[in-house]
């Protein structure tokens, strides 16, 4: 009876963890691809054989489609993984698009990520990510984009979706693809003035997924966020965003913590590269191991054997997650 019950409390202590049970992998989001020694340690720990690295940013400016930031490489990094593209894309630039540009832009970010696969040192890639927060008034265009970006390359494409896409599918449409990356994160803009944590809201993020397991397209990896920033808001209540801040930044001189993830700025000054102003609040936003868990927990429910790609690979962000890394 004593051997029974301690096996029992064994196998319940496991599955309060259910975040490690998933095959794990990163995204890359850096404009220059160079990996330091903690970075490199948690890559090849990771699980699965991908990393997810930005190429390129694509937007329409002044009536043309511009690449932005794309990505170069360190030449004496080595990357234990297949790299897989992935490209961002504004939604503007589908606004309002002339037929015969879709499948001009498929072919020119085609042949930009031949180009980058070149200059990477990449022989073979079997897979392009294409990352949009398509609407109702762009989804057609889109994805037409999806189907010829596929047929120019030879190669999957597949589409990252943002959780009103899910929630609201029949008016925006399901992608023309075989595989999608849900986006657990950035559930909410860091810069109104809100009590949510922008960067995850468990409550919302329940809201909009109620009914994934009604989502038509059954194979998806789910991107969950460990990345955190802080918000810095000035005499007249504007907010400004300094990536990569956490709490532990809080404990400056010259600033005074007025709660574990608030700080006031006691004298003007440079901080964290900015000059920040006597009287300016700043408040971090980070994530916690519990509430990934709770998240992984909830979509449990919904879909079975998902892989988890994380947001993003940084060795700040590695270091403050090693308990699950």
């Amino acid at each position: 009876m004593i051997k029974g019950f301690f096996l029992s409390l064994f196998f319940l202590v496991l599955s309060c963890n259910p975040i490690t049970e998933h095959p794990y992998g990163f995204y890359y989001w850096k404009t220059h691809l160079h990996l330091d020694n903690t970075e490199q340690k948690a890559l090849e720990k990771s699980t699965l054989p991908e990393l997810y690295t930005r190429y390129f940013d694509v937007d329409k400016i002044d009536g043309k489609f511009q690449p932005i930031a794309s990505i170069t490489k360190d030449t004496l990094s080595k990357i234990s993984k297949n790299i897989v593209p992935v490209v961002f894309i504004t939604n503007r630039s589908f606004i309002n698009i002339p037929e015969k540009e879709v499948p001009f832009l498929a072919k020119q970010i085609h042949q930009l990520i031949c180009k980058k696969n070149t200059e990477l040192g990449i022989s073979s890639f079997k897979e392009i990510q294409i990352d949009c927060d398509w609407t109702a008034g762009t989804q057609k265009d889109y994805f037409r984009f999806l189907k010829i970006l596929s047929e120019i390359s030879k190669k999957e494409v597949t589409s990252t979706l943002r959780l009103h896409q899910v929630r609201d599918r029949q008016k925006m449409g399901v992608p023309p693809v075989t595989k999608v990356y849900l986006m657990c994160y950035s559930t909410s803009s860091p810069l109104e003035n809100s009590t949510r944590n922008s960067i995850l809201d468990i409550s919302l993020l329940k809201s909009y997924l109620s009914d994934l397991q009604k989502y038509p397209i059954k194979n998806i990896s789910v991107a969950l966020p460990i990345y955190s920033w802080g918000i810095i808001t000035n005499h007249l209540g504007k907010h400004k965003l300094i990536n990569s801040l956490s709490s532990a930044d809080l404990d400056k001189e010259g600033l005074k913590k007025i709660s574990s993830i608030e700080a006031v700025v006691e004298r003007n000054g440079f901080y964290f590269g900015f000059y920040l102003n006597q009287g300016f609040h700043i408040k971090i936003e980070e994530i916690s191991k519990n509430q990934l868990e709770e998240a992984v927990d909830f979509l449990e429910k919904k879909i079975t054997n998902f892989p988890i790609i994380y947001y993003q690979l940084n060795s700040k962000f590695v270091e403050h997650h090693k308990t699950l890394l």
